[in-house]
């Protein structure tokens, strides 16, 4: 049976699939637009996204907004009248400025979590571009709908629901980390998207759609994600491994060699546990500081003189290849690919 569009407003996506964003430099232009070319929604990943640009360890984040501007264009080409988007962290130094970046190029939705975006409906305005809160929580997404009626007069054109399984930075302790299975996280996701729609119907704003992510891998959770009141699925890992994916044939390997006591928790030095694929530089992380250079002005919550090692080098140098000195983050499936496989081909199996 051919599952139903993902429907945000006036932008209609064929297959529910939003390609959730990857930093640094995983998700970029080939992916985000192959995805959207498909008839899902591509997300670039603005973290460090200009870390390419030869005057990045001088100028990060001019750096960052020049390419913000450079892979949504071509993405968008690529794309055709496909969908879009770009992730922002909230927790991203000058975030208003990189919000700013991807509205002026033309992005159809900014996502985005790492944080609450208590003020994005200011910093986007009048413009097309819709607007997506990351919640993990019921708690989290009453805050965000309340405030922003409040002080905008606006709710959420779609809202993402990043549960435990997710790759990346996460919003939960490490202690739910290790005990994934009894979170229950099903009754969550049925409490929030009830919140939501209770939201949607009070103002009389129409239907606000949820979309799932975190562990998202097969045609079988996106139906199960359906069954829980969602309108569509968030899935990052399972595109990491395709030709198109912007990170090195390096790190794809590291996807495919993965076993799954492989994949584990790190503790970021940015203040949040993350889950990532264990390799010689984790091992490093544990025997003590790793010396860095110059700040690269990632987000707001690293302290450089403290901090154990630079995230940003650390991820930088995965995407490059260069993963002995690298971190891959990954989601809870990583160790579930197998083989490379193309965008078109993921695709369909969602259509």
């Amino acid at each position: 049976m051919k599952t139903k569009p993902l429907v945000i407003g006036d932008l209609v996506a064929k297959i529910p699939v939003i390609q959730g964003g990857m930093g640094v430099g995983v998700s970029l232009s080939g992916l985000a637009g192959a995805v959207a070319l498909e008839g899902g929604v591509g997300i670039i990943s603005t973290a460090q996204i200009g870390y390419r640009e030869p005057d990045f360890d001088e100028h990060p984040i001019e750096a960052n907004l020049r390419a913000i501007k450079a892979e949504i264009e071509k993405a968008k080409k690529k794309a055709k009248e496909g969908i879009v988007g770009v992730n922002i962290m909230v927790a991203t130094r000058r975030y208003e400025d990189y919000v700013k970046a991807a509205v002026q190029a033309g992005a159809d939705l900014i996502i985005s979590g790492a944080g609450l975006p208590m003020t994005l409906p200011e910093l986007v305005k009048s413009a097309k571009t819709k607007i997506a809160p990351i919640v993990s929580s019921v708690k989290s997404v009453k805050v965000i709908c309340r405030y922003w009626l409040k002080k905008y007069d606006r709710l959420p054109d779609l809202v993402v629901i990043e549960g435990p399984k997710a790759g990346g930075h996460l919003g939960f302790s490490n202690e739910q980390l290790e005990n994934i299975e009894a979170l229950s996280y099903d009754t969550e996701i049925r409490h929030i998207v009830e919140e939501v729609d209770g939201f949607a119907k009070e103002q009389g704003k129409g239907e606000i759609p949820v979309v799932v992510a975190g562990g998202i891998y097969t045609r079988e959770d996106l139906e199960h994600a359906l069954s829980l009141g969602a309108k569509g699925v968030q899935m990052a890992t399972r595109f990491v491994t395709t030709p198109e994916c912007d990170a090195s044939e390096a790190y794809k390997q590291a996807y495919l060699d993965a076993g799954k006591e492989d994949i584990v928790i790190v503790k970021s030095p940015v203040g949040m546990p993350g889950r990532a694929i264990n390799n010689p530089f984790i091992k490093r992380t544990k025997e003590g500081r790793i010396p860095h250079g110059r700040c690269h002005l990632c987000v707001q919550t690293c302290q450089p003189e403290e901090t154990p090692y630079c995230i940003t080098d650390a991820l930088v140098n995965a995407v490059k290849g260069d993963l002995d000195n690298g971190l891959i983050f990954c989601g809870e499936n990583a160790w579930r690919a197998e083989k490379m496989e193309t965008v078109h081909d993921i695709m369909q199996e969602f259509a």
